[in-house]
């Protein structure tokens, strides 16, 4: 049983969007199934982490496909390179931006990836008549994947899987696109292509799963989820001081303005406190966050470092006191389930995440008793839960106990994942 798996994201590339796939593709032989690997030749990553090059499993198929992508032909007339993704629109862009961005939003549809479409689908035909592949199964963003599976569907019926990592045009940013009436109904159109034409869909939260039950034929969820490394329990030794870290990225629809005013009125308050707290961002951070909500609170004690492999990404959550996990201020925000909070349990550190308190991601940490979850504009309970977590520190008492989490390891979610393929190939 074989299933060919089309990917843009894969080793060497870093970052969230290459871990859902690669660790389906480490477990799949657990359960029967040989995964081949249709990816691109020379794409432009804008994050390399060559550690995830071990979790690929020996003698894996991997199939390159050169794709011509226009990113860096047209960043390259700005005078800074930007190599961060469309959700990372600036909040006051100049002139040239506009413009570069205005082409992007109507001119590639769906994403700047659209040229390689033609020769993947070419090279997919051609490979799928030279070898027996049982399912073909397409990951976006970016979307382009998508048709590729469904051109590819089209011209040889084969059985198709799409994954949505992350929405399509319920992407945080869409609405921030300055799309043209024309270009909005394309992509509408092309995902709609999408859901009728697959045989299954595969979303990474309950409430994108009720929000297109009606477009796709069949939905079914699996979440991200967290993998066993090597970094055992008893190596990890818990910081000194009362951190509070947030890894990830971090740009303006994502950045917790009144956690910053709460913990600012806490150092004030409390001279010990302020001594004690140590703020961690791991990440790629917008400047301008940076710059008017951070810096003018002169918090004592602030890290800050870059993209960091994966591995070592994790050491920092296992050793942190408190995790910070914020989702963006969109109108897309009670579906949002970050990958980053399925490693945040496994770090089994007191979680706070700032977002809808009736979504998703809230329900994750209800279940696993994990940590709480706030509203953008709950000054008071965010001040509370900061305090008492505090109070924990200074007794040396701070912990969680955690239920529940094995449901989102890496594996148990690649058996749920073989279920549907094999189902998928009865029919």
């Amino acid at each position: 049983m074989k299933v060919l798996i089309v990917t843009y994201y894969w080793p060497p590339a870093g970052g969230a969007g290459v871990q859902r796939w690669l660790k389906f593709t480490k477990y799949l032989r657990d359960f029967g199934i040989e995964p081949v690997i249709f990816t691109a030749d020379n794409p432009h990553y804008p994050i390399l982490d060559d550690s995830l090059q071990r979790d690929i499993p020996d003698g894996v198929e991997v199939i390159k496909c050169p794709i011509f992508e226009p990113n860096g032909l047209l960043y390259r007339l700005k005078k800074r390179k930007v190599k961060n993704s469309a959700g990372f629109l600036e909040e006051n862009p100049s002139l040239l931006s506009r413009l570069l961005i205005y082409i992007r939003a109507n001119l590639f549809i769906p994403d700047a990836r659209m040229f390689w479409i033609k020769p993947s689908v070419k090279k997919i035909k051609k490979y799928l008549s030279q070898n027996e592949i049982d399912v073909l199964i397409t990951t976006g963003p970016p979307h382009s994947l998508h048709m590729i599976g469904y051109h590819v569907k089209k011209k040889t019926g084969i059985k198709w899987i799409a994954d949505f990592r992350d929405p399509w045009t319920g992407i945080d940013y869409f609405h921030l696109l300055p799309l043209t009436n024309f270009a909005r109904k394309k992509h509408f159109r092309q995902e709609d292509n999408v859901f009728k034409n697959s045989d299954k869909v595969i979303m990474v939260s309950k409430t994108s799963k009720e929000k297109y039950k009606n477009q796709a034929n069949s939905i079914e969820v699996i979440t991200n989820g967290y993998d066993t490394d090597s970094i055992e329990e008893e190596s990890i030794v818990l910081d000194e001081k009362f951190t509070i870290s947030h890894i990830g990225s971090m740009n303006a629809a994502r950045n917790p303005k009144k956690l910053w005013k709460v913990l600012a009125e806490l150092c004030e308050d409390d001279e010990e406190f302020s001594n004690d707290l140590q703020i961690q961002l791991i990440g790629k951070l917008d400047e301008k966050v940076v710059k008017e909500y951070i810096n003018p609170y002169q918090f004592k004690n602030i890290l800050h470092r870059d993209y960091i492999p994966h591995k070592e990404a994790k050491q920092y959550q296992k050793q942190s006191q408190v995790l910070l996990l914020v989702v963006n201020d969109t109108p897309n925000a009670k579906e949002i389930v970050t990958g980053k909070v399925f490693e945040y349990l496994q770090a089994k550190r007191p979680i706070i995440a700032i977002g809808p308190e009736d979504g998703d991601l809230a329900d994750v940490l209800k279940e696993t008793k994990s940590g709480s979850t706030f509203h953008y504009d709950n000054r008071d309970g965010l001040k509370e839960e900061i305090r008492l977590l505090y109070g924990k520190y200074k007794l040396g008492k701070l912990k969680i106990e955690s239920s529940n989490i094995e449901k989102y390891h890496r594996k148990q979610l690649t058996e749920h994942l073989s279920y549907i393929i094999k189902e998928l190939i009865k029919k």
